[in-house]
C-alpha cells in the first residue's frame, strides 16, 4: 500500500508506494483510509517533541470506510482500558495511552489498523473529507469549551468568553460558543488575518494582544506559551476559567494573591469518546460547524506539512488517498 513515513527526527516525510499492509491481532480491525487532517501535533512529532517510535506512519484526523460500518471517522486515543481514567471513559488522558499517528501508525495511508470497532464512529452523511479535522482539532477545541460552558451558560448575555489563537482549533472554539452560549466571544490573534477571519466565523469582537482586551469570565487559551498564558491570568475574571490547550511549554507563578479570587486554571487534553459522537451529532444538527477544507493528495503531504510551518492556509489541509 502507499503510505507516508517520517523516518526519524528533523527529516523529511516519505512516500513509500510498497510499505507493507497494517497486521492486524485478535478483536482487531483495518480501515480504508478516505482522508487524514494535517494537524500542528503532526508537526511536533516531526520535531521530536514526542517520544514517538520511528519509524512511523503519521496522521490522526482519519476518516475511512470499515468493511461492516461503512464511512467513518477515526477515535485516535487508544488507552489501556484498565486504569481510572479508561474506565470513567477518558481514554485520551489514560498515563498508558497510545494516539494513532503520534506514538503508532496512523492514517497517512491507504489503509490503518485500528485496536476495534468501538474506535470507529459512524459518519451518517457527513462528508468524510470536510469532516476530517473535526478528529483531533474539531475535538480538541469542544471539549475546552465544555469545560467552561456551565459557567457561561449561567452568566448568559453578560458573559464573555476569550479565545486566545484564532487559528484553526480557535475557529472551532468559536463557532461552538456561538452555538450553544449567549456570551460575548472574543477572538485575540497577534495576525490581523487571523482577527479578521475570527470575526468571519462567528467572534463578536477581535483584538492583537496589546489592544486592551478587558475581562472575561471563561480563558481557552489555544497556544500556551509564557505570554498567553501571562494575557490569561490578567484576563480571567474571578471565580472564571482558564483552559490551556497548546503545546508552546508556557509557565505562569500560581498561588493565592498571583490570580485572580477563585479563578480556575486548568490544562485541556483532546477530547473523551463520547464526546466525539456528541460533536458529530452537533455537526449533523449544525453543518455550519463542517467547514471547507483545502485538499491535497497523500503524495503533498510534505508540501502540507512546509505549508502548515508557514502559516500559508486559512482553515485547515487534509490530504485525501485518491
Amino acid at each position: 500500500m502507499r503510505a507516508v513515513v517520517l523516518g526519524g527526527v528533523g527529516e523529511g516525510l516519505e512516500v513509500v508506494d510498497d510499505h507493507a499492509e497494517p497486521v492486524v491481532g485478535d478483536g482487531e480491525t483495518i480501515i480504508d483510509v478516505t482522508a487524514c487532517g494535517v494537524c500542528g501535533s503532526d508537526l511536533h512529532v516531526v520535531d521530536g517533541d514526542f517520544p514517538s517510535n520511528l519509524p512511523m506512519i503519521l496522521g490522526h484526523e482519519v476518516t475511512g470506510v470499515h468493511e461492516r460500518l461503512g464511512p467513518v471517522m477515526v477515535y485516535a486515543p487508544w488507552g489501556c482500558r484498565s486504569c481510572t481514567q479508561c474506565e470513567a471513559g477518558l481514554e485520551q488522558i489514560c498515563p498508558d495511552a497510545t494516539e494513532a499517528g503520534l506514538f503508532t501508525d496512523g492514517g497517512y495511508a491507504e489503509r490503518m489498523r485500528i485496536p476495534g470497532e468501538s474506535y470507529l464512529s459512524v459518519l451518517e452523511g457527513l462528508d468524510p473529507v470536510a469532516a476530517a479535522p473535526l478528529a483531533c482539532g474539531g475535538l480538541t477545541a469542544y471539549r475546552a469549551v465544555m469545560h467552561g460552558l456551565d459557567l457561561l451558560r449561567d452568566r448568559g448575555e453578560a458573559g464573555r468568553a476569550l479565545v486566545i489563537g484564532a487559528g484553526g482549533l480557535g475557529q472551532y472554539a468559536i463557532r461552538y460558543l456561538r452555538l450553544l452560549t449567549d456570551t460575548t466571544v472574543v477572538a485575540v490573534d497577534l495576525d490581523p488575518a487571523k482577527q479578521g477571519t475570527a470575526l468571519e466565523v462567528g467572534a463578536h469582537e477581535a483584538f492583537g494582544p496589546d489592544d486592551g482586551i478587558g475581562t472575561a469570565d471563561v480563558v481557552l487559551d489555544f497556544l500556551g506559551a509564557e505570554s498567553t498564558m501571562v494575557l490569561a491570568a490578567e484576563a480571567v475574571r474571578r471565580q472564571g476559567l482558564v483552559a490551556v490547550v497548546g503545546l508552546y511549554g508556557g509557565r505562569i507563578p500560581f498561588g493565592l494573591g498571583a490570580v485572580p479570587h477563585e479563578a480556575r486554571f486548568m490544562s485541556s487534553f483532546w477530547g473523551s469518546r463520547a464526546q466525539l459522537d456528541d460533536l458529530l451529532d452537533l455537526a449533523r444538527s449544525e453543518p455550519s460547524i463542517v467547514q471547507p477544507v483545502e485538499t491535497l493528495p497523500l503524495v503533498d503531504a510534505q508540501l502540507a506539512h512546509d505549508r502548515l510551518r508557514r502559516g500559508d492556509l486559512k482553515g485547515r489541509l487534509v490530504l485525501t488517498m485518491k
